[in-house]
């Protein structure tokens, strides 16, 4: 696919008439850009390919069915976070205003609909015997699969009495599994502190930078249906522990179209490091595929909030910088939550893997609230699928006697 299409390419496309085309424009739903040697209007082929994917939602059953796993309406009723007008609400609250003044604590408490003593006014869990032994040995294990392992270790130690979704006092349940995915990224023994005052004591960071891990965690605390907190959901309605609902959604986090999204940003970075030319460097990515990791948010079109807040006043080294503009001029998309992620860690001077834990710590929140709205339903989350299969022959009439295939139509002897 191409990286633009004019306007009979758009229209045709889509379907449309080209006055309903410029009303997509107006109204917002797709980007134009002009074309400097032809004066022709440019519409990005992503976005237009987008279009089309939402339109597609309102028509046959079939077609509504499959479009609803793929951005389409809610499947589940949730009281937990709201995406509307471009905006992010956790019950109701910007989630923006939240990030100003809270800690990840407070929101969590809020998701969870707890008091922040229940869930953190008890001390840290122990960790299990030989605790620094198992972080040296899984050093060299790729981040998202060290986290894994780890978390897994811990949770199922301290946790190990626990079955059939008995987790004992719940909010102090999920407060301690979230000092125990803290202590699987930083690798040292679980603490009480706030999660930003210890990753910021981990990541050797100043008071300043401590605040910009706050604001993180706490706008990756929860995103509505995503695909790892669906997989939470789904997980808890079979009415396995937290710490289950947990893991599974830590494992969904880590594919390279969610948090791994931040993995193949920093590939990108990398890869535009050494070019005197990031914008043709782009233009020629863009012919090849028609999109760029860690840009456009399909439920922001104007831009990513949380992103925007990150990033603002965050001193960019020059890749990053550059990157942003020219993507913005090729494509019309603002940077997305993974971009800026990477961005903090960049310019911060945390390790290679930190945009991911930051991401994975923070959404912890989420993935807990999801689990706890779900076992107050009482109901496992079972879809059907539409068989597109081969359909099962007919069954042989009745008194026909089906020989297998070769076999002899004479008596035996």
């Amino acid at each position: 696919m191409t990286a633009f299409m004019d306007a009979p390419q758009a229209a045709a496309r889509l379907g449309v008439s080209r006055q309903t085309l410029y009303a997509y424009v107006s109204r917002g739903l797709l980007a134009a850009s002009t074309d400097a040697a032809s004066r022709r209007s440019l519409y990005p082929a992503a976005q237009v390919e987008q279009l089309l994917q939402r339109r597609a939602r309102g028509r046959r059953p079939g077609q509504a069915a499959k479009a609803a796993l793929a951005w389409g309406l809610p499947v589940l009723s949730s009281e937990l976070t709201l995406i509307e007008g471009g905006e992010l609400f956790y019950r109701g609250r910007p989630a923006i205003d939240l990030a100003r003044e809270a800690s990840l604590e407070e929101a969590a408490c809020l998701l969870w609909g707890s008091q922040t003593g229940d869930a953190f006014g008890t001390k840290a869990p122990a960790m299990p015997a030989g605790w620094s032994r198992q972080v040296s040995r899984h050093q060299s294990v790729p981040g998202p699969q060290r986290l894994m392992t780890l978390f897994t270790m811990l949770q199922a130690h301290r946790f190990s009495p626990l079955a059939q979704g008995n987790d004992g006092h719940v909010p102090a349940t999920c407060g301690t599994l979230l000092r125990l995915m803290t202590a699987a990224v930083t690798g040292v023994a679980a603490s009480a502190l706030p999660v930003h005052e210890q990753l910021a004591a981990h990541w050797r960071l100043n008071p300043a930078g401590a605040q910009r891990i706050r604001q993180a965690l706490v706008l990756c605390a929860d995103h509505e249906l995503n695909a790892s907190s669906f997989t939470a959901r789904c997980v808890a309605s079979t009415g396995a522990d937290l710490g289950a609902a947990v893991t599974a959604g830590l494992a969904a986090l880590s594919g390279a179209w969610h948090g791994g999204m931040s993995a193949r940003v920093e590939a990108l970075l990398d890869e535009l490091a050494g070019c005197r030319s990031i914008r043709g460097a782009l233009r020629a990515r863009l012919a090849r595929e028609p999109y760029l990791p860690g840009f456009g948010h399909q439920l922001y079109p104007s831009g990513d909030p949380r992103a925007r807040m990150i990033l603002q006043g965050l001193p960019l080294e020059a890749p990053i910088g550059r990157l942003i503009a020219a993507a913005r001029e090729l494509t019309g998309q603002a940077p997305s939550l993974d971009l800026a992620l990477v961005a903090l860690r960049r310019s911060l001077g945390m390790p290679p893997g930190s945009a991911f834990a930051l991401f994975a710590i923070g959404r912890t929140v989420g993935w807990l609230a999801h689990a706890l709205e779900q076992r107050e339903l009482h109901q496992l989350i079972r879809p059907r699928a539409a068989y597109v299969g081969p359909r099962p022959q007919a069954a042989p009439a009745a008194g026909r006697v089906v020989r297998p295939l070769g076999a002899s139509r004479e008596r035996p002897g």
